[in-house]
C-alpha cells in the first residue's frame, strides 16, 4: 500500500493533488496521509480538523490521518466522526491508549498507533493488540524531507514477526524518508504500508511515483 503524505503537497491546491494520486491501476494512491501537527507536541504547524472535512467532501480515497498533538485522547475521536479512515495517534502523547483506542473505533475510524524512532516497541506490545494499525515513524516527527533512519527497521521486523504468528493482528506502516532508494529495505523488513511525501510530490507525475514505488516494493517483498 502507498500513502501519499500531503505534507508535502502544494496546500493551495491540495484537491487538485490529491486528485493526481487517484486515478486508476498501480498509480492510485491506497490512502491519502494527512500531518496534523499542534506546534506542541512537534515544533510544527500544519493543518487540523476543518481541513480534513474538507478533504473527506472533496475525495473518496480513504484519509489516513497521523496527529502529531498533544492530548489526542481529547482530539482524535473528532478525526474518526469527521470520516477519516484510519486515525493514528502517538503512544508518547496518548494518556490511556487503549480506551483511546475504543473510542476511535466507535466513531466509525481503525486505531493506529505511532512510535518514534527513539521509542521501544517492545514497551508496548499489549497496547498493540488494541489497534488495528502501526505506525513506525523512520525520521523524527515534525517536518518532512528529512532522511530515513535505518534502525528503526528492526521494530518493523519485531512487528511483522508478532504479525506472521498471530500474536498481533494489525497492518504495519512506515513514514518517513520513503523513496526510490529506502522503500525496497522497508519492504524486506516488512511494512505493508508507505508512506511518502516528497518522493511523489516532488516527482513531475505524482501517480507514475506512486506506480514506481509500489514495483519496488512489490519486487523486495517477493525476494
Amino acid at each position: 500500500m502507498i500513502a501519499p503524505s500531503i505534507l508535502s503537497a502544494d496546500f493551495a491546491r491540495l484537491g487538485a493533488e490529491i486528485d493526481a494520486v487517484a486515478g486508476s491501476g498501480d498509480g492510485r494512491a491506497d490512502w491519502v496521509h494527512v500531518d496534523v501537527m499542534d506546534n506542541h507536541f512537534v515544533p510544527n504547524l500544519t493543518i487540523g480538523l476543518p481541513v480534513v472535512e474538507s478533504l473527506r467532501e472533496h475525495t473518496g480515497l480513504p484519509l489516513d490521518c497521523h496527529l502529531m498533538i498533544e492530548d489526542p485522547d481529547r482530539w482524535a475521536p473528532g478525526y474518526a466522526e469527521a470520516g477519516a479512515h484510519n486515525v493514528t495517534v502517538h503512544v508518547e502523547a496518548a494518556h490511556d491508549p487503549v480506551m483511546l483506542a475504543k473510542n476511535l473505533r466507535a466513531a466509525g475510524a481503525k486505531a493506529g498507533l505511532a512510535i518514534k524512532p527513539g521509542t521501544p516497541i517492545e514497551d508496548y506490545l499489549d497496547t498493540l493488540k488494541h489497534y488495528d494499525t502501526l505506525l513506525v515513524m523512520s525520521v523524527e516527527p515534525g517536518f518532512g524531507g528529512q532522511s530515513f533512519i535505518p534502525d528503526v527497521l528492526d521494530k518493523v521486523r519485531t512487528a511483522r514477526r508478532l504479525v506472521d504468528t498471530g500474536h498481533l493482528t494489525l497492518l504495519v506502516e512506515i513514514d518517513g524518508g520513503i523513496n526510490a532508494d529506502t522503500i525496497e529495505q522497508a519492504a524486506e523488513a516488512g511494512v505493508d504500508c508507505f508512506v511518502a511525501g516528497s518522493a511523489v510530490y516532488g516527482a513531475g507525475d505524482p501517480a507514475k511515483a506512486v506506480a514506481a514505488l509500489r514495483e519496488a516494493a512489490r519486487v523486495a517483498r517477493a525476494r
